[in-house]
């Protein structure tokens, strides 16, 4: 029959449990981990103490300046100053636990093991003088060694045995602390998100504001006529397309000093109407004489063939020449397009229109800073969702962890939800 995992709805819960379960095996373990520790770290300060008190009597030995103990006086205190600082530098864990008493132990031995080396190279050559000393030295050394050997193989042999209940304890409270970061983290993206909200608010009523400022009086009127000066330039550019080529040829000829009889003003007023047609024919008199001027020059030049323009290119140059120049084929559209650039200009030259526009500019520059504050917070809260999907995932495997523990360790199979 299947054996129904018990079912634990918090970490707190599976802790409590999990500790009535363990406590038979794992207390006594630590308990007598630490009773051996303690030992060994008597031990140690007995030798640190020792230490001491070796470089005391040599420095003592040195003052004297007797010849025959001189220089063995001056290696012991040496000896014992590297010793007293090796001891010290060992770091006594507080909380007992497999690996912080398998790091003292280890550390422990690396001191001892150099210890050893350098009593088995430094003591003969120090006797026979400070003999009593040394017998102390190494009656207390052998103690330090006895007690790091006794740890070390309740560390390899018995502790071993429960290191997984408890590091599954310690997953445990990982799992709570990962489980309360992930409460701050979510209250924090809860914050976020409130002081997103009303910052969209802010944005849409202002954005609603510019639109109906846009779409509605002046604003709206300017947009209608642009939109028909836009189609009138259009137009224009259509009716004078076949004039293009002559029209870039002339510019080339005149610029290169070809003549043609072209004058700088007019000149630029071949450019004008070339990219912006409605501007050009709406800053010409009535009747356009300045287009007209050019277009008779560029008749005679076609007429003599100075341009050298191919066969059918000329022929509806020709005729655009002579629907403009002779037929006035321009004159309904020079009066639209001036009606139109009257209309604008008084549009733009408006108070109405000043005003509108100071209150568009003014609600955009709020506009851009409230954006620039919702991009921040945006940013600051993807920051948070990732935090957050982290967490939810760690504490996830946290808890498959602790599951698969649980049953390698006391064979009882166990969900966390």
């Amino acid at each position: 029959m299947t054996e129904t995992p018990l079912q634990f709805s918090n970490s707190t819960e599976l802790k409590r449990w999990l500790e009535t379960q363990t406590s038979t095996s794992l207390t006594p373990v630590q308990a007598e981990a630490k009773e051996l520790k303690d030992d060994m770290n008597l031990t140690l300060k007995a030798m640190e103490d020792n230490s001491k008190l070796l470089f005391d009597i040599s420095s003592k030995e040195i003052e004297k300046r007797n010849m025959k103990v001189y220089n063995r006086a001056r290696a012991l205190n040496k000896l014992s100053r590297l010793f007293l600082d090796r001891f010290k530098k060992i770091t006594t864990p507080e909380q007992i636990s497999y690996e912080s008493i398998n790091r003292y132990t280890q550390d422990v031995q690396k001191v001892l093991f150099v210890t050893d080396i350098d009593i088995k190279n430094w003591f003969p050559r120090i006797s026979p003088f400070f003999i009593m000393d040394r017998r102390r030295f190494l009656a207390i050394y052998e103690k330090a060694r006895q007690a790091h050997n006794a740890l070390n193989d309740f560390l390899t042999k018995e502790y071993v045995k429960i290191k997984m209940l408890e590091e599954t304890l310690q997953t445990v409270n990982e799992l709570q602390n990962v489980e309360k970061q992930l409460v701050a983290i979510g209250e924090d993206k809860e914050n976020t998100k409130n002081e997103r909200l009303p910052i969209e608010q802010e944005i849409a009523v202002l954005e609603q504001k510019i639109s109906e400022l846009e779409t509605k009086g002046p604003i709206d009127k300017l947009n209608l006529v642009n939109t028909e000066i836009e189609s009138l330039n259009n137009e224009l550019k259509n009716t004078l397309r076949h004039l293009q080529k002559p029209f870039i040829k002339m510019q080339a000829l005149a610029t290169m000093g070809g003549g043609g009889g072209i004058t700088p003003d007019e000149l630029k007023k071949i450019t004008q109407y070339l990219d912006a047609p409605f501007d050009a024919l709406v800053s010409e008199q009535t009747g356009y004489p300045v287009l007209k001027e050019i277009l008779q020059k560029l008749e005679g030049m076609m007429a003599k063939d100075t341009l050298k323009l191919k066969p059918e290119k000329q022929r509806k140059a020709e005729q655009t020449v002579q629907e403009v120049l002779h037929q006035n084929g321009l004159d309904k559209l020079q009066i639209r397009c001036v009606e139109m650039a009257n209309t604008r200009d008084q549009l733009l030259a408006s108070t109405k229109m000043d005003e509108i526009k100071a209150n568009i500019a003014q609600f955009q520059q709020q506009l851009d800073q409230l954006k620039a504050r919702k991009t921040s917070i945006e940013t600051h809260e993807t920051v948070k969702a990732n935090a957050y999907k982290e967490a939810v995932d760690k504490i996830s495997n946290l808890k498959r962890t602790i599951e698969r523990n649980v049953y390698s360790s006391i064979e009882k199979k166990i969900q966390i939800t």
